[in-house]
């Protein structure tokens, strides 16, 4: 693989992101519009220029209420994301007196960058992974696990430390955020209109009209929920790209963090976590080596991160 520069790699993987992260309101209003576009198109009385005014028109109205429900749904993800992680992951926090080499590592990087310095935790599993979290100064945190500190070397461990720093200055847990809810509001859609269709009962012969609006629902919930997980999964792509560049410009050791990985990819399950959401932050995906195989046939489109063999080719070529 050729490498393009470190420089020209982060401004091509934040353009990318920006672009990615447009796409999904533009996706979520762009459905809204084509809903009242095919409802309006089963009426075939009327023209199509004042079909196109009506359509215009309701998407017009309807777009302050869309806005107010994304927003409800932004703040109980805001609130919630750390209290969520925590509990998904099982970690807790780490304590300085029986690991000052873990603070050590972490208090240099945040000296050299003019950082405060955040949380750290411990998810207690022999495996090798990491991931960051947290909004703001406050809440900003690195969980590593045990298995990753206690097997990795020094200049290892930095790199992955410096790989999770960099994913907090680009804030890329806010990205993250963004992307799980539009891809949680397309699903609660999805779901929505699938069970009102299911259990709808004897009402769905009385209201044929009614039935057509929620199978249009249902089709459009679907086509929003693949494309905004695509989405999703590219920015999360983008973004481990961009972290293992930011890494190698904080430690001046880029055959660090490319060693740092290939031990990670070698054990990087960890048993307690479950939810895709929360998988998705780790340096590696926490999946068992049976299903990682399984998902190089995914590795494009459906992969939350980039194969970790060109993560590795990259670094070496700096």
């Amino acid at each position: 693989m050729k490498y393009i520069g470190l420089q020209a790699q982060i401004r091509k993987n934040n353009l990318n992101s920006i672009l990615l992260l447009i796409a999904f309101p533009v996706l979520l209003l762009g459905l809204v519009w084509l809903f009242f576009f095919i409802i309006y198109q089963t009426d075939s009385n009327l023209s199509l220029s004042y079909n196109l005014s009506s359509i215009n028109e309701d998407f017009i109205y309807t777009v302050p209420y869309v806005s107010i429900g994304v927003s409800i749904w932004f703040l109980i993800a805001w609130f919630s994301h750390s209290s969520m992680i925590q509990r998904a992951t099982g970690s807790k926090s780490l304590e300085r007196k029986h690991n000052k080499r873990v603070y050590n590592l972490v208090e240099n990087l945040c000296m050299s960058k003019g950082l405060n310095v955040p949380k750290i935790f411990v998810i207690e599993d022999d495996s090798l992974n990491a991931f960051a979290s947290g909004l703001s100064d406050k809440t900003f945190a690195i969980s590593l696990s045990r298995g990753i500190i206690d097997k990795l070397d020094d200049d290892e461990l930095e790199s992955v430390i410096a790989h999770e720093l960099t994913h907090i200055i680009n804030r890329d847990v806010r990205l993250l955020i963004v992307s799980i809810i539009f891809v949680g509001i397309f699903s609660f859609l999805s779901e929505m209109a699938f069970r009102t269709l299911l259990y709808g009962g004897r009402r769905r012969e009385k209201n044929d009209k009614g039935n057509a609006f929620i199978v249009v629902i249902l089709v459009l919930a679907i086509i929003g929920l693949v494309l905004s997980t695509l989405f999703r999964f590219a920015l999360s792509r983008k973004r481990e790209y961009l972290a293992d560049a930011g890494a190698a410009e904080l430690t001046k050791n880029p055959l660090a963090l490319a060693s740092a990985l290939r031990k990670i990819s070698n054990d990087p399950y960890i048993e307690a976590i479950k939810r895709e959401d929360v998988a998705q932050m780790f340096i590696d995906h926490p999946m068992p080596k049976e299903k990682k195989s399984i998902a190089k046939f995914f590795s494009g489109l459906f992969a939350t991160h980039p194969p970790i063999e060109e993560r590795i080719a990259i670094l070496e070529q700096l």
